[in-house]
């Protein structure tokens, strides 16, 4: 299969296209090479006989030349993170929902059906919880004071009770909380109408916490994980934001490159577009995380700081059970194995 891989050079996506190239796809990338991510002046690291074009989603010109000859596309560009600021919107905007838009209308004009998007847990917001009251309810919105005072738990809309936190099906009501999260539903709901109108298929891969080799480093849209990484390179302990309790479902990057491998060679249902959460299946705390990184690391130890960020969101776990059922995907690399190997694994160089 002739697939086009947009972000390809992307931290991500460089591991989906090695996937797909180790399985004898012929694959081309497009990749705008964002200053965020890519020190200006670099070479994307891509497998021999990928062709690579250094162009933008937003360019329809590019997009259809990027689409010549393609039987099916991989959409991973996208800007990440939560965001700086406010500041931020337009760009998130311009490159996740414009970007996403010009590159399907390009799909439907060269009559390219088969999509595998990119897609992310924080289209959850805060993810699935009960009440022993109230049964299974949406969590409250965090409130600023709460937060301040140390009070990390969302409590009951309708009783102010604690929380538990259950695993989140995909059928789960979307409730994104940050410009990050907006764009990325954004990107959802766009495909799902390209589907809808051209009868084309696709499925979203909702991305839970990614990490492994090659994660870019010492930027503001960086991950937890490679922050923690950065800092304990540093000699400095790993800053754990509220109380570390946030649990989360940590996958490693070479498992989301297989599973969007199994979402390429499995059937795409007819006009419409179907989610499938990517992740380990056995969550862990953000304190774990960077309690086994600084184990393997050799230190010093993670300081919890009791500090939050507006737009975080408490606990979201995966259930994985529609991607092992539908595409045959699971996980294969465990949190231990990959949290020992990603305290030494190559960090993209600072931008």
């Amino acid at each position: 299969m002739r697939v086009l891989v947009t972000g390809g050079a992307g931290f991500i996506g460089s591991h989906v296209v090695e996937a797909f190239v180790d399985a004898g796809h012929d694959v081309r990338v497009l990749d705008a090479l964002l200053p965020a991510v890519h020190p200006a002046g670099t070479v994307p690291r891509l497998p021999a006989g990928v062709e690579f074009l250094h162009g933008d989603v937003r360019d329809a010109a590019m997009v259809d030349r990027a689409l010549r000859g393609v039987d099916a596309v991989c959409h991973q560009a996208a800007m990440v993170g939560l965001g700086v600021d406010v500041q931020d919107m337009p760009e998130y905007a311009g490159i996740n929902g414009l970007g996403t838009a010009v590159l399907l209308a390009g799909m439907a004009r060269a009559d390219v059906g088969r999509l595998v998007l990119a897609s992310s847990m924080v289209v959850y917001g805060e993810g699935r919880y009960e009440c022993p009251v109230d049964g299974v309810v949406p969590a409250a919105a965090r409130r600023r004071a709460d937060l301040d005072d140390g009070r990390f738990e969302p409590p009951c809309p309708r009783c102010g009770r604690q929380l538990a936190w259950r695993t989140v099906p995909e059928d789960a009501p979307l409730d994104p909380r940050n410009t990050y999260a907006a764009t990325k539903l954004d990107q959802e709901h766009l495909s799902a109408a390209w589907a809808s109108s051209t009868g084309g298929g696709g499925v979203a891969l909702r991305y839970h916490n990614v990490y492994g080799p090659h994660m870019p480093r010492d930027t503001p849209y960086s991950g937890v994980a490679a922050i923690f990484r950065s800092s304990l390179e540093a000699g400095r302990a790993p800053r754990v934001f509220e109380d570390g309790g946030q649990q989360r479902d940590f996958v490693h990057v070479t498992d989301v490159a297989r599973a969007n491998l199994a979402a390429l060679t499995a059937d795409p249902p007819d006009a419409a577009l179907r989610a499938c959460n990517v992740a380990s299946g056995h969550p862990h705390t953000v304190g774990d995380m960077a309690r086994a990184l600084a184990d393997a690391f050799g230190g010093p130890d993670p300081e919890v700081t009791g500090q939050y960020r507006i737009g975080d969101v408490r606990h979201v776990v995966a259930g994985p059970g529609r991607a092992a059922e539908e595409l045959g995907f699971r996980a294969q690399v465990s949190f231990a194995d990959g949290m020992r190997a990603f305290a030494t694994d190559p960090l993209r160089p600072a931008p």
